[in-house]
């Protein structure tokens, strides 16, 4: 298996908007001193409750998240993973009290900012505006294609498509192979994801092994061959809006500010 590229003191959102805003020196240096590392959290901490009001934004700089919601009778639809770069709630400066929960899939560290400081940013420099304007509007247009997936691919299909989304974003932010990446999903995790039964996941897990698509093993997913697996589902990663090509490939160090 190719080796998982890791990379300890790059800041992961100053690589992530690399690919959407041309973010000089200075920009880069004022985005890393303010999402800095903050704190740490466990697995199935909760980082943001429903109902509630943040006083600031959340940034994942390691490990995985995820947005949820709770139906009345207590079962849960996974909504979004939040990886490392991510921004938890950018939107809560204008939305104000969260209208979902957002926990930590893993082992978490995550930055957080005060509302004011973010305002100081945003408000002081049009290109960093510009800039997280992107990350949240990429937001937004990955939740329209898992309800594209949800109502119309078939659930092999959905999965291999969700499989591709995370090798590319983690290879985005240098944190993935070309074809290896972290994956802490259990089975239940995808079928609160993909709406499917638990059971139905395995039984989709071992068709696509059993094809040669993928392997699984010790939380890690290896590809043995990416294109052929996006032919399989479809995937077309124009949803994710990458409308700058760095000349330094995905997966190579960028100067910047870390954790």
């Amino acid at each position: 298996m190719d080796a998982i590229v890791t990379l300890p003191h790059v800041n992961p959102l100053l690589l992530k908007l690399r690919f959407g805003m041309d973010l000089d020196a200075g920009d880069r240096a004022l985005l890393g001193d303010a999402f800095r590392a903050t704190r740490s959290l466990e697995p199935q901490q909760d980082i943001v409750r429903a109902g509630e009001r943040s006083s600031g934004v959340h940034l994942v700089l390691e490990g995985f998240a995820f947005r949820y919601k709770l139906v009345r009778d207590g079962r849960r639809q996974i909504l979004g993973l939040l990886l490392p770069g991510d921004f938890c709630d950018l939107q809560s400066i204008v939305l104000g009290p969260s209208d979902h929960y957002i926990a930590a899939l893993t082992a978490c560290i995550i930055a957080d900012v005060p509302q004011r400081q973010v305002d100081a940013l945003i408000f002081r420099d049009s290109r960093i505006a510009r800039a997280l304007w992107w990350a949240t509007l990429v937001d937004e247009s990955v939740l329209r294609e898992w309800l594209a997936s949800m109502g119309q691919r078939p659930a092999d299909k959905r999965i291999a498509h969700l499989f591709c989304e995370l090798l590319l974003r983690q290879q985005l932010v240098g944190a993935a192979g070309a074809r290896d990446c972290p994956l802490p999903l259990t089975q239940p995790m995808l079928a609160d994801i993909l709406g499917v039964t638990p059971i139905h996941v395995s039984r989709i897990l071992r068709d696509l092994r059993e094809a040669g698509l993928i392997e699984l093993k010790d939380r890690h997913l290896h590809v043995p061959e990416v294109e052929r697996l996006r032919a399989f589902c479809d995937f077309d990663p124009a949803y994710l809006h990458l409308v700058n090509t760095p000349e330094q490939g995905a997966s190579e160090p960028l100067s910047g500010t870390g954790p």
